[in-house]
């Protein structure tokens, strides 16, 4: 069982063609979750799933409302057991091919659901509201797999830990969100966390930290990669490795390198691209200014290895003669 970058870029294009609940399947496969234990008699429709009869009648009202209102369709994609996840342990991909969903064993097991919201674009905190309310109706933890009207795909998983004054009961703490991957054009960061929640990874991580291959390991393995500080950790270690590197590889071509040393090029050179990352993920000039298909054919003598043409052309533009200029004297 392999779970390549290639298989999870593919099932994520596919996701605007086909139904959600059937995309969502074909994604947790590519993911390595697979069974065939689901909820007999679903319709996907919001109303239904509100009003069904298993699920706990606890609910934040206006939270329910605004799901309702909001929620197009919801449906659970289906149920993995203690049994599919030790199967996958022993034969690494082969998953037991048991068809009845496991109501007494069900708090001991993880739910996959999809649902479909009418809207293009959510703050966190709703996307929060709606995995805890939705959470709320299970006594087990729910992966859910949200679907804007714009195709963006967000995944949701609440952080559950038991009652200390009532064990039969779980307390839903923070939420973690892989919020809105464009399935058209994924950031590889989204891939990267997608991969490192596979069930290869997970099984991995259950074995290096001497977890038994069941729920409890699972859950543990999924806490743990979604773990926000220990996301943080990586990142830094990872942005250190290549601060390391790039001092000791990278080229300035200007007088300044004579006489500052590297690592203050470099910090200079992050903090740039930081804040362009910014303004162009809030909207504030457009995405096609950094996709080199665009800018190549407006450019002359384009050479992006020794010329200067696309920080002429472009970036001296967009960050002196306009960023960097009052509104009313800003010009080409």
């Amino acid at each position: 069982m392999t779970t390549s970058s290639n298989a999870i870029t593919s099932a994520l294009q596919r996701m605007p063609a086909v139904d959600f609940t059937d995309a969502s399947r074909h994604l947790l496969a590519a993911l390595g979750y697979h069974s065939e234990r689901t909820l007999d008699g679903q319709t996907g429709r919001v109303a239904d799933f509100i009003t069904h009869p298993n699920h706990s009648k606890q609910q934040n009202i206006a939270t329910e409302h605004t799901f309702t209102q909001q929620a197009t369709s919801a449906q659970l994609i289906f149920q993995v057991t203690n049994d599919e996840i030790q199967d996958a342990a022993q034969a690494q991909g082969s998953l037991l091919d048991a068809t009845t969903f496991d109501h007494q064993g069900m708090a001991q097991s993880f739910l996959f659901m999809a649902v479909d919201l009418k809207g293009k674009h959510y703050p966190r905190g709703q996307y929060a509201n709606f995995t805890r309310a939705i959470n709320k109706r299970f006594p087990a933890p729910t992966v859910v797999l949200f679907k804007t009207a714009d195709h963006l795909l967000t995944l949701a998983f609440v952080h559950r830990r038991m009652n200390q004054r009532d064990p039969r009961r779980d307390v839903l703490g923070s939420v973690s969100l892989v919020r809105e991957i464009d399935p058209s054009n994924p950031h590889r960061a989204h891939l990267d966390i997608l991969s490192c929640l596979s069930l290869e990874k997970r099984l991995g991580w259950m074995n290096a930290n001497g977890k038994p291959y069941n729920f409890d390991g699972l859950l543990a393995a999924w806490l743990d990669a979604l773990d926000t500080e220990a996301l943080n950790r990586q990142f830094y270690r990872d942005l250190f490795a290549w601060f390391s590197r790039a001092t000791q590889e990278a080229t300035f071509p200007t007088k300044e390198a004579k006489t500052l040393p590297p690592e203050e090029h470099i910090i200079r050179l992050i903090t740039r691209l930081l804040f362009v990352w910014f303004i162009k993920e809030k909207g504030l000039i457009a995405e096609e200014l950094f996709v080199e298909a665009n800018v190549n054919p407006l450019l002359h003598d384009y050479d992006p290895v020794n010329g200067d043409s696309y920080y002429r052309a472009i970036l001296q533009n967009l960050f002196f003669a306009t960023l960097n200029t009052e509104i009313n004297k800003r010009s080409f």
